[in-house]
This record gives C-alpha cells, structure tokens and sequence, in this order.
C-alpha cells in the first residue's frame, strides 16, 4: 500500500481538464475494437492518475489503454 501526500480523509489531487470528458478508448491500437467512455478522474498532481469509466461499465487507467477526445 502506498502513501501520497495529495490524498487523505478530506484533501484529493486537483483535477485537470480531462475530467468529465467523452473519449474512445481502443486497447492495443485496435481502432476496429474502439469504446467510449467518460474520464472520472485526470489527476493534474500526484498521483497523476487518469481513469476511464467504459460505457460498460468498467474502469480502465490510460496506461492500459488508447484514448481520445469522443468524435475523432
């Protein structure tokens, strides 16, 4: 278990200008296979996260996935 100084009961990472945000998400560079989804979270300081919430329902972080902006 990890420790970050951004985050504790009441303090979470600012969040950047991804976040709410439409995107497709391909795996592997798959564009045949491409999913949408909405960015739950787009930490802009440590940890420096970036979730995805699939339209399915499933959560992806952007280092396991492709993605961009809904339309392109």
């Amino acid at each position: 278990m990890g420790v970050c100084s951004t985050i504790d009961a009441e303090k979470f990472p600012r969040q950047g200008s991804h976040l709410g945000k439409r995107v497709a998400v391909v795996f592997h560079y798959d564009l045949s296979r491409r999913l949408k989804g909405t960015v739950v979270r787009d930490d802009s300081e440590e940890p420096g996260l970036l979730i995805i919430r699939l339209d399915d329902g499933r959560h992806v972080l952007a280092t396991e996935c492709q993605y961009s902006p809904e339309g392109l």
